[in-house]
């Protein structure tokens, strides 16, 4: 088996199938199998991949996984010399699977290839979020720097609140993206093509992001193995294409359980990869922003689990 294709599900039942079906119309000329770990989904995404994808490996795992874990039970059955991790919202536009197997059989020794990835589009056919610089790796320095501003532009907002005057606050701006080919720092999990080997397997103490930046860190420091951004894999990312760009709340909207997850996974991959000294800073300064009164009521479900981090 050339390629086992990983794919996370929970709830996205439409998307997937798009996924699938884009899978299995551009991939030709390699041996391949997908495998969908499902999280407990109940939008009839079971129903659906049994009637219409039967030759899809199924793992029903009955409850969310987070994104490592459930990616790690495909990992363990897969039969792949490669691992390509796909988001269930990614649309294959050709046959990326054979030219990202083709690039890393022809170039991955003498290029020192640990995992592949190409530049994502959004439906716009734009360049996406595809890819990070090693300087972009979760830093200390930076996320004490954005707490500070995100604690100030709250607890200003409440302030100013009190007193009845207005705050402009930041608001959401559409990011660009600039096209790259060649070594980058990490790729994102959307779409990301490794060998099957021990340094395929998440870390299944994040739960949802970061998950993917710790493993391809913890690869090239233990083996010194690169990422590249390849010529020639045309895959749509259709939950990407924007980004919210605020010094008050740099984590994303932590009204969700997603932009709490993000917070919550920057805790403990400063903890895995500074200090724990280092990650009590952190805590401490997210903690402050997640008792805002602005923000608790949202925050107060997950703190127990921030604490933990």
């Amino acid at each position: 088996m050339d390629v086992s294709i990983i794919i996370v599900n929970y709830n996205t039942k439409q998307l997937l199938k798009d996924c699938l079906n884009s899978i299995y119309e551009h991939t030709e000329n390699i041996s391949f199998e997908v495998i969908v770990s499902d999280n407990g989904s109940k939008d009839g995404s079971i129903e659906m991949l049994k009637a219409e994808f039967p030759q899809v490996i199924l793992i029903e795992n009955n409850a969310n996984l987070g994104f490592g874990k459930a990616n790690n039970k495909g990992l363990a059955i897969a039969k792949g010399k490669y691992i390509f991790y796909l988001n269930s919202d990614t649309i294959l536009l050709n046959n990326a699977v054979k030219l990202f197997f083709d690039y890393f059989e022809e170039n991955g020794k003498k290029e020192n290839i640990g995992a592949l990835g190409c530049n994502l589009l959004d439906k716009q056919g734009n360049i996406n979020a595809s890819y990070a610089s090693y300087a972009s790796y979760p830093n200390f320095n930076e996320k004490i720097i954005d707490l500070i501003h995100a604690n100030y532009g709250l607890w200003k907002h409440i302030l100013f609140k009190l007193i009845h005057k207005k705050i402009n606050n930041t608001g959401k701006k559409k990011t660009y993206y600039e096209k790259k080919i060649g070594e980058v720092g990490f790729i994102i999990g959307a779409d990301l093509f490794i060998e099957n080997n021990e340094f395929a397997k998440f870390d299944e103490k994040y739960f949802l992001y970061l998950e993917e930046t710790d493993l391809e860190w913890h690869l090239h420091k233990k083996t010194g193995k690169k990422c590249y951004l390849i010529e020639g894999p045309k895959i749509i990312h259709l939950e990407g294409e924007s980004s919210k760009d605020s010094r008050m709340l740099p984590y994303y909207d932590l009204t969700s359980f997603s932009g709490q997850c993000k917070c919550i996974s920057r805790v403990y991959y400063c903890k895995k990869n500074y200090s724990k000294f280092k990650s009590l800073i952190i805590k401490v300064l997210t903690l402050l922003l997640w008792l805002n009164p602005l923000i608790i009521k949202y925050t107060y479900k997950s703190i127990f689990k921030l604490l933990k981090a």
